[in-house]
């Protein structure tokens, strides 16, 4: 029994052994194979009569080029050609094209070689610089007149501008970047900066190197010469002309700190912090550019104000025969075409009056009623009789001093709503322009009026108005442009409860033709007032959402919509409309914050308004307004 059982254990001790010996075997086998496999291919490199000396060679490091040297003196014409032949045939599913045609008869591309590569006899590789040029590398200084050089490209043929190699497949980014790059503007300012941003990293390090104290002052110098250069300009255009050599001592500076060691630690702290400095800063410029904007938009330029002064001291000083009261006849006419315009900024207005008269085939027939307040009323009352438009009446009424009924009116204009909504998962911004309070008084202040037409003061007509009043508004109060993209369901916060169609469409003032004896026939003005009491108390007391809510409401199933092309919308605010729709718009309306007097309008849009101002003006030209 014992004997058995110990047989049986020697038994298995052998059958152990002998399969360990068998897996020691086969880890032998499987790192003798590839090294066989690899001395094969490197003597397959080598013609047979250079297995002593072997040729340097060029490595890229990674995937993407690799140039090998060989010495031709000792490969026979047919060799080199078989070799390259084999080369192209082993590498054919990584190349491309174009690759492809670049490997041509070794005989056209027998070349000498680099003296580095003369120096070194040793059988070793060293890395191209990266932005070098491979089909161009110099080989010069080489003895073995007969050296030759061989691009072998495994994905592209070179590298990007970073160094990385580039794959020319479909979808690469490098080569996308490659066809569509761009010049970058101001280049030499984004470099500064950054150069600056990575010098202040590494000076605290640098600082602290005891034995480094002359290349920390250099470093601080620099930082303080490129700030001081930065706080001064903004472009390259403004740069001094020395600016080139200050960067590349910034350069030298940074390469030589990078050359220590120093604790990344450190280095990654600063950089933390420099970018949640960068990051304060951008917010605080991004608030301030902001208010900047709304003080812009919100501010008379100092050309209008001018104007408006230098023309009101003018009323006062130089007295002229008022001719109102032999037009006052024209002003109740009603077989004629009456427009109203409330505005308080002179040049606007004129621009509005003009266009129109210029493109109206009978300019005797229109009357103007310009609507302002008592600050700019002597102004606009001189402006307009110095200045004649062919053969139209102009009218201008002080509100503040016009009495109805006994109440004195507050004047107001068109006030404008941002409403931002989505499209297609794209966010939108748009401008809704609607009328005031004052806007509701038409039908008192033109009691022998049957009809108007409305505009606004930052619009510009581009061709004649007269069929609007042939229009036949099927019993409707106001016939104007709609906004669909913008439907009363996105406005239901600020409409309230109130009961509407949430899918009717939003209207915008700037051109409205208004019947006013339906409107007095349905006290519109009434129904106004008992809309803006009952939502005073549900909305902001803003002027603007309280008349957007009440216009809606009151005007809901009252609006006869006109055709688009009447009016565009969206120049004040939107830099992609297209140029068509604007030549065949009989308005363009300048809806938004950019309005085209401003220095903010879009450049784009402002020679369509600025086509009729009359620039020969002497008070323009007084008040730099022309330049």
């Amino acid at each position: 029994m014992k004997g058995g059982g110990g047989g049986g254990v020697y038994s298995g001790k052998r059958r152990w052994r002998g399969l360990v010996i068998a897996v020691l075997g086969l880890v032998f086998l499987s790192m003798l194979v590839p090294l066989l496999f690899l001395l094969g291919l490197h003597n397959g490199f080598h013609s047979p009569g250079s297995e002593q000396q072997s040729s340097p060679s060029i490595g890229l490091g990674g995937y993407g080029t690799k140039i090998v040297i060989r010495d031709a003196s000792n490969l026979s014409e047919g060799d080199h050609s078989n070799h390259v032949d084999d080369l192209v045939k082993q590498f054919a599913p990584t190349l491309s094209k174009d690759i492809l045609k670049n490997i041509s008869h070794p005989a056209e591309n027998e070349t000498k070689s680099p003296s580095a590569v003369h120096d070194n006899e040793e059988e070793k590789g060293f890395s191209a610089p990266p932005h070098a040029d491979l089909q161009s590398l110099p080989i010069e200084n080489n003895p073995k007149a007969g050296a030759s050089v061989q691009i072998i490209d495994y994905a592209k043929g070179g590298v990007d501008q970073s160094g990385k190699s580039c794959e020319l497949k479909f979808g690469s980014y490098c080569l996308w970047r490659e066809q569509h790059r761009e010049d970058m503007k101001d280049s030499m300012v984004k470099r500064l900066k950054d150069h600056l941003f990575v010098a202040r990293a590494y000076y605290p390090s640098i600082a602290k190197l005891p034995s480094q104290d002359k290349l920390s002052r250099e470093m601080r110098q620099n930082i303080q010469e490129v700030e001081r250069v930065l706080s001064e300009s903004t472009t390259d255009a403004d740069l001094p002309p020395q600016i080139g050599k200050k960067l590349q001592r910034m350069q030298a500076a940074i390469a030589r700190a990078k050359s220590f060691h120093v604790d990344c630690n450190n280095v990654d702290k600063k950089l933390r912090q420099i970018y949640d400095l960068t990051e304060d800063e951008a917010n605080f410029h991004m608030r301030q550019s902001v208010f900047l904007y709304q003080l812009a938009v919100q501010t008379m330029p100092k050309s209008l104000h001018c104007l408006s002064m230098r023309l009101t001291v003018e009323y006062f000083r130089s007295p002229f025969d008022d001719t109102e009261a032999s037009q006052a006849d024209k002003y109740i006419d009603r077989a004629l075409q009456h427009y109203v315009i409330f505005s308080t900024n002179v040049l606007a207005s004129s621009v509005v009056i003009n266009s129109t008269v210029m493109h109206a085939k009978e300019s005797g027939k229109l009357v103007f009623h310009v609507l302002t307040d008592e600050e700019n009323y002597f102004a606009m009352k001189l402006w307009f009789f110095r200045n004649t438009y062919k053969e139209a009446t102009i009218e201008v009424l002080n509100m503040e001093r016009l009495d109805l009924n006994n109440q004195k009116l507050q004047f107001s204009l068109p006030v404008e709503f941002r409403v931002s909504h989505s499209i297609d998962a794209q966010s939108r911004t748009e401008y809704l322009s609607t009328f005031s309070h004052l806007h509701y008084r038409l039908p008192e202040i033109f009691q022998n009026l049957e009809k108007v037409v409305v505009l606004d003061d930052d619009v510009v007509v581009q061709q004649d108005l007269s069929a609007l009043w042939n229009l036949n508004m099927e019993g409707k109060v106001n016939a104007a442009v709609q906004f669909c993209s913008v439907k009363l369901s996105l406005l239901k916060s600020y409409l309230g409860e109130n009961s509407f169609n949430k899918n009717s469409c939003a209207w915008m003032s700037g051109l409205n033709v208004i019947d006013l004896v339906k409107w007095r026939e349905l006290d519109i003005s009434e129904t106004y007032q008992k809309f803006v009491k009952e939502v005073s108390h549900i909305v902001s007391t803003q002027e603007a959402q309280v008349a957007l809510h009440a216009s809606l409401l009151t005007f809901q199933d009252l609006i006869y919509p006109l055709d688009g092309s009447w009016a565009l919308s969206g120049l004040g605010h939107d830099y992609n409309v297209d140029v068509y729709p604007i030549r065949n718009a009989a308005v363009l309306h300048y809806n938004g914050k950019m309005k085209p007097w401003l220095e903010l309008g879009i450049p784009k849009y402002k020679g369509y308004w600025k086509n009729f101002v009359n620039r020969e003006d002497q008070f323009l030209t007084d008040c730099n307004w022309n330049s």
